[in-house]
């Protein structure tokens, strides 16, 4: 992953021109660029947004195959609450929240810390969280050849909460579902397993 005090190092060139995009915005919306406290804003909003950006440097599907195993197990496999900060495509705006994933294996099982790095690679991206649910079951998917998927997020959208609508208690959920998930029962299992976690 990358580490967010060593960015200056690890793309140098891109950091420049983004430290000097963020000075032009910062005095288009009417601030003193040289003041004290707006100095060093510039080159911290640029190791910002690289860092919540860095999803784009991962391959999801690379992070699975890193630790795919050959395993005789066929029950559901499934990784709960896994921390999601992403950024709405729209408006740049952070949306937060959780994501449970299931997968139910065929001849493959993967490390269950590498679920979670599937969500972050995508997670850290310029997002809309419908986009978000299908390219981690996708990657899972097509990775693992699993007998299915199942993908619950549900999320906090800021956009709603601090401008347009202004609800603040607002929830997201989006779901895909593959192979055996499509299949009530197994759907309604999942459900029924994650669903203390929902809101």
């Amino acid at each position: 992953m990358l580490d967010y005090e060593r960015i200056e190092t690890y793309a140098p060139d891109k950091l420049k021109k983004l430290e000097y995009h963020y000075k032009e915005i910062l005095k288009l919306i009417g601030e003193d660029v040289t003041r004290e406290g707006l100095v060093k804003t510039p080159l911290r909003v640029a190791k910002s947004i690289q860092f919540l950006t860095q999803g784009y440097d991962h391959d999801p599907k690379e992070i699975l195959l890193s630790a795919r195993f050959r395993e005789d197990y066929k029950q559901m496999v499934i990784v709960k609450d896994i921390d999601i900060f992403s950024m709405c495509e729209h408006h740049m705006i952070p949306f937060i929240g959780k994501a449970h994933v299931a997968y139910i294996p065929n001849k493959y099982i993967t490390g269950l810390s590498k679920i979670a790095r599937v969500v972050e690679a995508y997670a850290r991206r310029l997002q809309v969280q419908e986009r978000l649910t299908t390219q981690i079951k996708t990657a899972i998917q097509e990775t693992l050849d699993p007998l299915g998927v199942a993908v619950v997020i549900e999320a906090r959208h800021l956009c709603m909460a601090m401008r347009g609508v202004q609800k603040q208690n607002s929830v997201t959920t989006t779901s895909d579902f593959t192979g055996a998930f499509e299949r009530k029962e197994t759907r309604e299992e999942f459900i029924h397993l994650i669903s203390s976690h929902l809101s």
